[in-house]
């Protein structure tokens, strides 16, 4: 049942600090990018009453540039299709494309942002996984001023982040990349696009002939929140790619991840599938 419109309060402030502002007069008010999740909640009558704070008029939280040191900053409103279709992502970032064009449909594309993505803290989204695998930092920002945090301490439990009353997400900040870095991203659904992922996978792996330098394993849809798989890391860790590597990297995957039982899919189905979309990173990566 669609929520009665009376019990909401829509602000749009016409800059970021105003914005910021707005959101520290008024504890408990929250601020949105695209709504795309937001509408969802609010057609299904499940969102909260109270005040909502638009982000539309904030240019300076869009786009992507390439800092002299290298890595890449992306803005925490730049959308999906931004992201789909920019040029400065093609080198060294590229699971990030695959993810945005994997999330949603075009119209979602079109309006959906990477924050928003971010803040609405599903464990399936898409982009997150990536953003793990990547080694990615936060900008947050309040009228007090801004701090950063690691991407992979952000989500503490289901809905739950490292974020402070009146602060935003404002910018995704991607570390440099070395060279010969293999990346892989696989979403399982029940469509390609336009469906919730039932596991999804992003990996990068490092390797000097078949022996494993270092390697960033994610994944979304297997636990509360987004996974980095560090138990399964340390078992390839400084191995040589063998059958038996693999096998003890599924082990430690498939012991870390506590996927559930729900409409989209069974705890068991999203287990075998994590072991296999593993297996496959490294079968596939290792051999090119």
């Amino acid at each position: 049942m669609t929520a009665s419109l009376a019990n909401y309060e829509l602000v749009t402030p016409d800059s970021l600090a105003e914005v910021l502002d707005d959101l520290a007069a008024h504890p408990g008010a929250r601020p949105f990018a695209g709504g795309t999740d937001l509408m969802v909640v609010l057609e299904a009558g499940h969102l909260p009453a109270g005040r909502y704070v638009s982000m539309a008029n904030c240019p300076q939280l869009r786009g992507m540039e390439r800092p002299v040191a290298g890595g890449l900053v992306i803005g925490a409103l730049t959308t999906f299709t931004e992201i789909r279709e920019s040029e400065a992502i093609d080198a060294g970032f590229g699971m990030l494309k695959q993810a945005a064009s994997d999330t949603g449909g075009v119209a979602t594309q079109n309006r959906g942002t990477i924050g928003g993505n971010i803040a609405n803290a599903s464990p399936a989204a898409d982009t997150p996984p990536v953003l793990i695998a990547y080694d990615a930092a936060l900008e947050l920002l309040s009228s007090a001023g801004s701090r950063r945090v690691p991407y992979a301490a952000f989500h503490r439990g289901y809905k739950e982040m490292d974020l402070q009353p009146g602060e935003i997400v404002a910018r995704i900040l991607l570390p440099a990349r070395g060279v010969g870095w293999r990346d892989h991203f696989r979403k399982v659904g029940t469509r390609r696009a336009q469906a919730i992922s039932k596991v999804c996978f992003a990996g990068s792996i490092l390797m000097d002939g078949a022996r494993i330098l270092d390697v960033r394993i994610a994944l979304g849809s297997v636990a509360p929140t987004v996974v980095r798989a560090t138990a399964a890391e340390a078992a390839l860790r400084g191995r040589t790619l063998d059958a038996q590597t693999v096998a003890a990297a599924i082990d430690a995957l498939t012991s870390a991840i506590a996927p559930i039982d729900d409409i989209r899919s069974t705890a068991r189905y999203r287990t075998r599938v994590a072991a296999n979309l593993l297996r496959e990173f490294l079968t596939q990566r290792a051999a090119g």
